[in-house]
This record gives structure tokens, C-alpha cells and sequence, in this order.
């Protein structure tokens, strides 16, 4: 009824009831005064979806300001995309949890030593690609085209390429948070039996699901920075404001080439390459992950400018030691189980390891040292800063 009311005030279609060109009605009869006014008075308020004007209210970028002909073709452009679809998150929820339960039942049927067929595999990838992409959309629904999403965003003063940025990472903690549950299932059964011929099919059977992520991951990047022109552009053309996706794969050639990299010979190896051995071992490059969910939290507590906060320090600190112990330590402790494991001391078991895989711990493991390096020069600037202002308003008070 709310809305009803509300479309016909927008319009002024109790206008349409009576003819204004008729000369024999110099003025409204009075039950239609009578009913006009009472479809006034019904009217809801109008902050929480149009502006004074019946202009829709943008469901991010410009929280709670409207839309007007004179804001640019972009921002109304915005608004009328927020208002196509309203309150899809829950089959959008729905779809992400059937997904989720597919995929796990496509492996049950599994003896814990089996390997994963290439017809299963391609459906855990098909699930793990429509899992990740609708859980996205259902996260920035949730945000963008609901009231209380509507109010986190004006309390945050969020854009939509803050949503976007914001949902990519929760995303990202998800994945992350995966990657730890099947190392911790390999590392555990693997690692107490043969550490170089167990394998659980766990490891195989999330790489699948896995690698869906990071081909999803380079969509969602595109859309994130897609976004960010469009609001940046607020007076250009609406049809050429945007980028292409194939121009942002080769304006970002890096990040894309690294993501296919992961996703493409990094599946290989853990599916084929390796050919069933060592597992144990893939089992803690998969919680190499474990500091993921931290350096997300980072961003988003900086999105919504808590940066200065308790918890930003607290969340950094945390995300400083748990990247230490599972991207750095790792190494050396994994590289010591597998001296044990062949009656080695350790500098002989590295000597007896293949060169390519010598290689491959070398281009694993520098750059995590040097993000490491560079987390602790952040944390000690945040921690100096505190230290600062707790100073100066001592000095202050």
C-alpha cells in the first residue's frame, strides 16, 4: 500500500482522474479535495528512497542526496541501477549455500587416498566460479539495496567503489579461510604418514574449487576500478566514462598475470605436476592463506576510517604475526619435517632437494620477506603515531 501511495504522489496521477481541459469543472469537487489530501497525508516518508523532488535516492556514491538532472548523467545513472533489482540477497544467499553444499557432497562418495576425476574436478571449478561471483553480488545487495546497508553506508560515508573494494575483500577472507580448512585436513593426516606419498583428496579437490576464485577475483578487481572512473568522470559521458575489461586486463597486466599464474600452474602443480607426492607439504602452502582474513580487515577498518582505532592496531599486530609464522617461518620448519622425514640433517636435505623445487621455494619465499619488511615498517609507524598523540594530549590535558 506504502508503495502505491507513494508512486501516485510521485506522479501527481490524481491529477489524471480529473480532466484539467474540461470547461464545465472550473474547480475539483470536493470528495476529490477530500481524497487528494488523504493520499497526502498517507504519503511515508520520503528520506529513506526519493528526495523532495521524487527523485530516487542513490543507494551509494551519494547516500541520501538524490539524484537531479544537474548531478551528472553518471550519478543518476547509479541510481536508477540501484532500483532495478531491490532485496535479491536472500536468493542470492541461497544460491551461494546450494553451491557450497554441492560441492561437498560431489566428494563424499570419496575414499580419503582417491584422486579427483577431471569430470569432477571441472564441476567443483563451475561450482567454486558461481559460489565466489554470486557471493559477491550478495554481499554488495546487502550493502547497496538495503536500509540497514543504506545506514552503514551514510554512517561510513561509503562510495561504491568503497562497497565493491569493501565486498572483494570478505570475499577474499572466505577463500582465505578455505585455503586454511583444506591445510590444516592435509597437514594433518598427511603429515602424520608418509609425508611424501599420502596425499588426501581434499587437496586436489579444493584446488579445483580454488581456482575458480582467482579468474572470479579478476572480474571483481575490474569491477572495483570500473566503478571508481565512473565516479571520478561525474561529467563525462556515461557510455565512454567506463573501461573496457580487456583494456583493464592490459592496463593491469601484473596483478592479472599473477592471478592466472596462481590460478592456472599453481592448480597444475598440486593437481598433476606433482604427481600424488608431497602433499603434506601443499598442505601449508595452502595456510600460507592464514594471514589473508588480517590484511582484508585492514582494508576495510581503513574504508570506514577506523584507522585510528584500537582495533586497527590490535587487527595489524595480529596480521603481523600470523604472516611471519604461516609465509615466512613456514619454509624452514617445512624443509626440517622433510629432513626428519628422510633421516637428513637439514643443510644435506636441502642440497638433496631437485633444483626446480629449490627454485620454487626461492620465488615463494623472497617476496614474502619483503612484504614482511614492509608490514613491519607500516606497524612501527602506526605504533610511533599512537605513542605521538598520547603525548601530546597529555601534554595537551
Amino acid at each position: 500500500m506504502g508503495i502505491c501511495v507513494s508512486t501516485v504522489v510521485g506522479t501527481d496521477r490524481s491529477a489524471q482522474q480529473v480532466p484539467l481541459n474540461n470547461p464545465e469543472m472550473e474547480e475539483p469537487p470536493e470528495e476529490i479535495i477530500k481524497q487528494k489530501n488523504e493520499v497526502v497525508l498517507q504519503q511515508p516518508s520520503r528520506t529513506k528512497d526519493f528526495d523532495a523532488d521524487d527523485n530516487p535516492l542513490p543507494a551509494a556514491g551519494l547516500p541520501f542526496r538524490g539524484c537531479t538532472n544537474n548531478e551528472g548523467k553518471i550519478r543518476k545513472t547509479l541510481c536508477k541501477s540501484t532500483h532495478k533489482k531491490t532485496h535479491m540477497h536472500i536468493p542470492l544467499i541461497f544460491v551461494v549455500i546450494l553451491t557450497l553444499v554441492l560441492s561437498v557432497l560431489s566428494v563424499t562418495d570419496l575414499e580419503w587416498e582417491d584422486r579427483i576425476s577431471i569430470n569432477r574436478g571441472f564441476s567443483l571449478f563451475f561450482y567454486g566460479l558461481v559460489f565466489f561471483t554470486v557471493l559477491y553480488y550478495a554481499l554488495n545487495n546487502l550493502l547497496l539495496r538495503t536500509t540497514s546497508g543504506q545506514r552503514f553506508m551514510k554512517t561510513y560515508k561509503l562510495t561504491v567503489a568503497d562497497v565493491y573494494d569493501i565486498n572483494n575483500k570478505q570475499v577474499s577472507a572466505v577463500q582465505a579461510l578455505f585455503c586454511c580448512i583444506t591445510g590444516m585436513t592435509s597437514c594433518t593426516y598427511s603429515c602424520t604418514r608418509d609425508m611424501l606419498r599420502t596425499s588426501h583428496y581434499i587437496s586436489e579437490a579444493y584446488a579445483w574449487f580454488g581456482a575458480a576464485y582467482f579468474f572470479y577475483d579478476i572480474w571483481s578487481m575490474y569491477k572495483v576500478h570500473n566503478v571508481k572512473i565512473l565516479q571520478v568522470s561525474m561529467n563525462g559521458d556515461v557510455k565512454r566514462s567506463g573501461v573496457k575489461f580487456f583494456s583493464y586486463l592490459q592496463t593491469h597486466a601484473i596483478i592479472v598475470g599473477h592471478h592466472i599464474f596462481i590460478g592456472g600452474f599453481g592448480f597444475l602443480v598440486i593437481t598433476y605436476l606433482r604427481g600424488g607426492l608431497g602433499d603434506c607439504f601443499f598442505g601449508f602452502v595452502y595456510l600460507m592463506e592464514a594471514s589473508t582474513p588480517f590484511v582484508s580487515l585492514r582494508g576495510i577498518l581503513s574504508k570506514i576510517g577506523m584507522k585510528s582505532s584500537n582495533l586497527y592496531v590490535i587487527n595489524g599486530l595480529v596480521m603481523l604475526t600470523t604472516f611471519f609464522v604461516c609465509r615466512v617461518a613456514m619454509f624452514p620448519c617445512v624443509i626440517y619435517l622433510y629432513a626428519r622425514s628422510i633421516d637428513l640433517d637439514y643443510i644435506s636435505a636441502i642440497h638433496s632437494l631437485p633444483n626446480g623445487c629449490k627454485i620454487s621455494i626461492l620465488i615463494l619465499l623472497l617476496p614474502q620477506i619483503y612484504w614482511f619488511l614492509l608490514m613491519v615498517k607500516g606497524a612501527s609507524q602506526v605504533l610511533k603515531g599512537k605513542v605521538t598523540k598520547k603525548k601530546t594530549l597529555k601534554n595537551v590535558h
